[in-house]
């Protein structure tokens, strides 16, 4: 973190920080893998929407994938190529919009996309599976848990599709490795195999951690290719969230008072776990933090409390290189995936201002919030 430290200064605090070096490493790893297997690779939105990055990344990517009609304005404004849309349920009144711009819309239920076959289209339609496999332990983001609402069952189809169906999209993957893919496609084969030639693509959805340094990726291009010479009539697609912008940045923060008690100390920041890192408390998890590490069971450290007023905002304690003092500043890793999309103002405390730190080891701040952002919330 030398090149960090050396602008940490110039740097507002709280505030979210793209290291573009790092985010372009990831997208190398993409490009190889769009190189070498029969896939293209879309950006998911619902887990990394800074458009400010999106010049970068379409240079990289086939296109990207939306959950809303918001996110596909946002990928079609600011990134262009594939457009492929995913809603557990879309409005009457979005769909038009939506069916014109998507190179690629996928319903949750055949009686939802029936309702939709009286709006004019563009946009290849696709269903989504219940492939009937997730390795995600945690209920909360497991899409194949027992009577999940996520997804066509293969009873529900039968042996032949609907007239207009040209795609599946399957979706139960999180931070998972390759032969979590493998075991997918096995499932996807065992329950929906028969469907597969009548079909024009398969999106194999997200949760593929390719950038992450324990990911066989020589492994997950070979599973492709393999499953597509079985299957050459299917464009493959995944579209990672996480996985893209996967340690590419941290968020700054600063120590604003020290609660000495008995058996630890409190450290209030100038942020909040429960309105900027809403997953530290969901999931929940500890991210690594500079200069700092996990506190053995039964010693005296910090514990880390957010800004808000809410009693559980705050995170498990934490033993640093040398004791913290007010105003010194705090490094959260791994914070651009799955955390921006998801701040919100509560309590009104200073929402995190957004920037980049620049390949050449510059600066450059994106995004300040004001009191005007908290209030046009309100009306």
């Amino acid at each position: 973190m030398e090149q960090v430290n050396e602008v940490l200064a110039n740097i507002p605090s709280p505030c979210f920080v793209l290291e573009e070096a790092k985010l372009r490493r990831n997208l190398q790893i993409f490009e190889r893998v769009q190189r070498d297997a029969p896939v293209k690779v879309l950006l998911a939105l619902k887990g990394f929407a800074l458009f400010h990055s999106f010049p970068m990344i379409r240079e990289s990517l086939y296109g990207a994938s939306a959950s809303s009609l918001w996110e596909a304005q946002l990928a079609s404004e600011f990134f262009g190529g594939a457009l492929c849309v995913y809603s557990p349920a879309y409005r009457d009144e979005d769909l038009p919009e939506l069916l014109a711009s998507a190179s690629h819309l996928t319903f949750n239920s055949l009686s939802q996309w029936e309702r939709s076959l009286k709006f004019p289209r563009n946009a290849s339609i696709g269903i989504r599976i219940n492939p009937l496999f997730s390795p995600v332990k945690t209920a909360l983001y497991n899409p194949c848990v027992p009577g999940s609402r996520l997804g066509v069952l293969p009873e529900q189809l039968g042996d032949r599709l609907p007239d207009g169906i040209e795609g599946f999209l399957s979706h139960n993957l999180c931070e998972s490795d390759s032969f979590a893919l493998e075991k997918t496609l096995l499932n996807i084969e065992e329950h929906y195999g028969h469907l597969l030639p009548q079909l024009k693509w398969l999106n194999l959805g997200g949760g593929h951690l390719m950038t992450h340094e324990t990911y066989d990726v020589d492994h997950a291009i070979s599973v492709l290719k393999a499953f597509h010479e079985k299957y050459p009539n299917l464009q493959l697609m995944l579209e990672p969230g996480s996985a893209i912008a996967w340690q590419t940045g941290f968020l700054l923060s600063s120590v604003l008072d020290l609660i000495p008690m008995p058996n630890m100390t409190h450290v209030m920041l100038d942020v909040s776990f429960t309105a900027h890192m809403p997953d530290c408390l969901e999931m929940p998890y500890q991210p690594e933090i500079t200069g700092a590490s996990v506190l053995p069971e039964g010693q005296t450290g910090y514990r880390l409390g957010g800004a808000s007023c809410l009693a559980g905002d705050f995170l498990g304690d934490y033993q640093f290189d040398r004791p913290l003092e007010v105003g010194d500043r705090l490094l959260f890793q791994d914070m651009m995936h799955y955390t921006m999309v998801k701040t919100t103002m509560f309590n009104g405390v200073t929402h995190p201002s957004i920037g980049c730190l620049k390949q050449d080891g510059s600066f450059e701040l994106w995004r300040t919030f004001g009191y005007e952002d908290y209030r046009s919330r309100m009306g």
